[in-house]
């Protein structure tokens, strides 16, 4: 802001209260650029957040992942690019309203950046690991690393969101167990956060 007594002749500065004249703004040349320069901030810092959220070896899997996907290798999944990837895995007929509904999850073209972006809001609701095994760490006094699978079972059958006895079961097929059959849950955990090693 400037000072606008030089705007004001003395008949006119009168007017005001000693010492209270009005103050003008000065225009800025560059609001225009300023707003433009926040909003492309704005869009960078949203893109970077995502980047924090997973660590350089799962990006560099979710790259080789868009690789696969990304068919004619234009840095953009459009349905092509869905459909020949099914093919590929052996799903010819997939129908057209399933390739749109994918497409339409990412709101525009999907570029590698939007592609990490669904994954992550996917994956969010998934712990960080520690507080997993914080949570494992409860039904393990003995600090062994292992939870007793039996226990284990009972308690997921039959407590807070319970589980039905097919879903124990599934959970089990991947669980690590030890040799006296307790739950390897350290090795669970990174599964659970950092998927399967076998899978690859």
């Amino acid at each position: 802001m400037t000072d606008c007594s030089a705007a004001f002749g003395p008949a006119e500065q009168n007017q005001f209260p000693e010492g209270k004249l009005p103050r003008r703004r000065k225009a800025s040349r560059k609001a225009g650029t300023r707003g433009k320069a926040a909003a492309t901030k704005q869009a960078q810092r949203g893109s970077s957040n995502v980047f924090s959220m997973f660590e350089q070896a799962q990006i560099q899997e979710f790259k080789e992942a868009f690789s696969c996907i990304d068919q004619n290798r234009d840095g953009i999944i459009c349905k092509s690019d869905l459909r020949e990837t099914y093919s590929q895995l052996g799903k010819v007929s997939v129908p057209e309203e399933e390739l749109d509904a994918m497409l339409q999850e990412g709101k525009g073209p999907i570029n590698f950046t939007v592609f990490l972006t669904l994954f992550g809001e996917k994956l969010n609701g998934t712990d960080p690991e520690e507080a997993i095994l914080s949570a494992f760490r409860m039904f393990d006094p003995s600090s062994r690393g292992v939870v007793n699978k039996d226990e284990f079972k009972q308690l997921l059958l039959t407590q807070a969101d319970k589980f039905s006895p097919a879903e124990v079961e599934q959970m089990f097929a991947l669980t690590p167990m030890d040799l006296e059959g307790n739950i390897d849950y350290k090795s669970l955990c990174y599964i659970i956060t950092h998927g399967d090693e076998k899978e690859e």
